[in-house]
């Protein structure tokens, strides 16, 4: 599976930008391999984002915002939901991936 996370190259909000940066910039400094989906240019992209973010997850109004995380078609959850993982370090288990093994660190 790949993880993607879903971005907007073309954000007007400082607050979007920032947590798409901490996210990628997470993800490139560990090493995690991840495509980075933008959907202000996908719109197909974008839909089907939409469409796979679970009932719960949703905004009471308008759309989710980016960034958004999935792994292949699994819903991982967005930046709060990162966030709480990379505190309680557990980012791994947030993204579906295997843990990293202590020797490995």
């Amino acid at each position: 599976m790949v993880i993607r996370v879903y971005i907007a190259s073309s954000s007007g909000s400082v607050a979007v930008k920032k947590r798409q940066q901490a996210i990628v910039g997470f993800l490139e400094a560990n090493r995690i391999s991840f495509e980075e989906v933008d959907i202000t240019m996908l719109e197909d992209q974008r839909f089907w984002m939409y469409r796979n973010i679970p009932e719960e997850k949703r905004p009471e109004k308008g759309n989710p915002l980016p960034p958004q995380i999935f792994n292949g078609d699994e819903y991982c959850g967005d930046y709060e939901d990162f966030f709480q993982s990379k505190e309680t370090n557990t980012v791994f288990s947030f993204l579906r991936l295997p843990s990293v093994k202590a020797s490995e660190s």
